[in-house]
Parts: structure tokens; sequence; C-alpha cells
């Protein structure tokens, strides 16, 4: 079960954290991958590290999420190399930390555009691709904060550009039933990247983890690699419009 040979991935964001951990799990289950990120350096690092160690087919290309003719670009050149797209993942983002009263223009549209307008544009282009086979399995990673508040960090387009993404989910799941594409969400929790390591590795949230989450720890590098996995197989045919939350229990109480 859960082979994705034969299958071509595209995974955003895969320069660095969660990105890299999802192409590297969907290479270990044998898929080709096109590997999408503005840090085009890194890219072509984690193919060569991907073909050696996988001997699978990587496809870097530098994409901004938040251009549309980025984006068109890097579905026009994945049609082109692979003939086909079966698995999206978004997985690209970025946050502007502040609270409702604090928050700019600016800071609020960034947000948005990057984690939830970025989830559209991707989708809409790589969408198209699926439907002329009539396959598809679209993952959206998420956040458990997209189905919930928080009282230790403002940060209110964070939630809701990552609510947006939730519902967004149900919403394509609705609509490309019958097209044979699936769509799901991830919501992880306390995972440690780039982004958030500043904020993680301080005693205050250390201590804030033990007391909200359940298991009393953040996740460790590769716990979302059998959820992505499950959610991209065939094997998942009948699962769509799902909001997998990954969070060691933080949202359950």
């Amino acid at each position: 079960m859960f082979d994705l040979k034969d299958k071509v991935a595209v995974v955003t964001g895969a320069s660095s954290g969660l990105g890299v951990q999802m192409a590297t799990a969907f290479a270990r289950q044998g898929a080709s991958l096109v590997i999408l990120a503005r840090r085009v350096e890194r890219l072509e690092e984690l193919a060569k590290k991907l073909k050696k160690e996988f001997n699978t087919k990587v496809l870097p290309l530098k994409c901004d999420v938040t251009s549309t003719e980025d984006i068109e670009a890097a579905a026009k050149a994945a049609e082109k190399e692979f003939g086909h797209v079966d698995i999206l993942l978004n997985c690209a983002g970025s946050s502007k930390d502040k609270g409702v009263v604090d928050m700019s223009d600016d800071e609020w549209d960034f947000t948005i555009a990057t984690d939830m307008t970025s989830v559209f544009k991707m989708t809409r282009a790589f969408a198209k691709i699926m439907q002329k086979n009539h396959y598809g399995r679209i993952i959206n990673i998420a956040s458990m904060y997209g189905l919930v508040g928080n009282t230790e960090i403002h940060t209110v387009a964070y939630h809701s550009s990552k609510g947006g993404v939730v519902n967004f989910t149900r919403a394509v799941a609705a609509e490309l039933a019958l097209d044979g594409i699936t769509c799901n969400a991830i919501c992880p929790g306390y995972f440690e990247t780039e982004l958030t390591k500043p904020v993680l590795d301080t005693p205050r949230f250390q201590e804030f983890a033990k007391t909200h989450v359940p298991m009393e720890r953040y996740g460790k590098p590769g716990e979302l690699d059998a959820a992505a996995v499950f959610l991209a197989s065939k094997e998942a045919s009948y699962v769509t419009g799902v909001i997998l939350p990954v969070d060691g229990g933080y949202t359950c109480i």
C-alpha cells in the first residue's frame, strides 16, 4: 500500500522545513517530484540529494507562490517534463505575527497572500492538469491555528489565513469530486522549522507546550509523513474534504 511509483508530486515551499520533509517522504515512496520555492539553489541541493538517495526524478523550479505568472510557468514546465501531475502539496507559507489592533494593512495582506491566496492560485493551475487525466490528490498544509485561537501568540492574520485554507479545502473537495480529484488538509501542531525555531526554542514556549499539548512535546521530524503519504495515495480514493490535525492532541481539549 501507499506506493507512489509512476506518480508526479508537486511540493511548494520545498527549500526548507516541512516542505523538505514532505518532498523526501514522497520520494521515499517512489514519486517523481517537482519542487518549488524562491531559493532555487536550495532546491537544486535537495534535488541532488533525493536523486542520489532514492533514484527518483526531481525537477527544481524557482517559483514565488504569490505570483500568478510564476505559478503558471511552473505548471507548464511540470506538464512538459512529466506529461501529468498527480499530487499537489501546498506547503509554502510565511506570516507577520501581530494582534488585530496592531497589525498593519501590509502585514495582513502579506500573510493572506502567502498563506491562503497562494493555495488558491496553485490549486487553480495544477487542478487543470489533473482534470485531463481524471486523477489528482491535493493536500493543503493548514495549521491547528486554522481550527482554534490561542492565548500565547497574537497572530490574527495567520489564524485567518489557515482558517481560510481549511474551508477552501472543503469547497474544492466538493467541486472536484467528480473529476477524480480529492482535496484534503493537514493541520500541523508545533513543529520546528526555520520560521518557528526562534519561538519554540524559548523556555516560556516550551512550558506552554507542556501545559497545552496532551503529549507535552513538539512534533518530531517525520511525524507528518504518514498523513501526507496516506492522503497522496491511490488507496485514499474515498477520502476527500478531510481536515486532519497532527498536533499531539492540542485541538482535542
